[in-house]
């Protein structure tokens, strides 16, 4: 039997049981719903079970049976550090040779020294440039050494260039020239 036949012959028999309008009706109130639904996709699905959501809280406040702590939630602020901190990893990772990263650690130990010296206020997703120009126009003179060391850290990170030990020195003394701009003391001489 040929698939034109079946379907003549299907149709028919269905026609004869209930009326042709009646399953046309039905057929584009499906499709209409599909429709909605495809469209309004994500809004009728709920975003978080209860029963989830109440064991979820439950495991932050408090370390799971095994003594793991659980694991911190994205969407809560991650706690500052010092300024020393970010130095300390920084050295860390200069000793490691992952140079980028030691930068990237240089740049975030002079972003809180400045913030807690409240010369500039960050903002999440600032960039190293609008943070150069906040800062800059808060305290002039820390406009030179923060300058060079956003220009290090685009060009490792934003211009994926390989980083060096070179990199690191130029950081440190960036840093270093930063403080001394913040705190007030004078050079200590030129450098080797």
């Amino acid at each position: 039997m040929s698939f034109s036949r079946w379907w003549t012959e299907t149709t028919a028999a269905l026609g004869d049981q209930v009326p042709l309008p009646l399953v046309a009706l039905l057929l584009v109130l499906a499709a209409v719903l599909v429709a909605a639904g495809w469209y309004t996709f994500p809004a009728w699905i709920p975003r978080r079970l209860p029963r989830l959501t109440r064991l979820r809280r439950r495991s932050r406040k408090s370390p799971p049976p095994g003594g793991t702590p659980a694991v911190p939630d994205p969407r809560e602020p991650e706690p500052e550090l010092p300024a020393a901190a970010y130095v300390s990893l920084a050295d860390r990772f200069a000793a490691e040779g992952r140079y980028a990263e030691a930068v990237r650690e240089r740049l975030r130990a002079m972003v809180r020294e400045l913030t807690a010296r409240r010369v500039v206020q960050p903002r999440p997703g600032m960039t190293v440039v609008e943070l150069v120009r906040a800062a800059t126009d808060t305290q002039p003179q820390v406009g030179p050494p923060l300058t060079a060391a956003g220009a290090i850290f685009s060009e490792l990170w934003y211009g994926q260039r390989p980083a060096s030990v070179e990199h690191d020195r130029r950081m440190r003394e960036h840093a270093a020239d930063l403080d001394r701009v913040l705190t007030g003391r004078p050079e200590d001489g030129p450098r080797p």
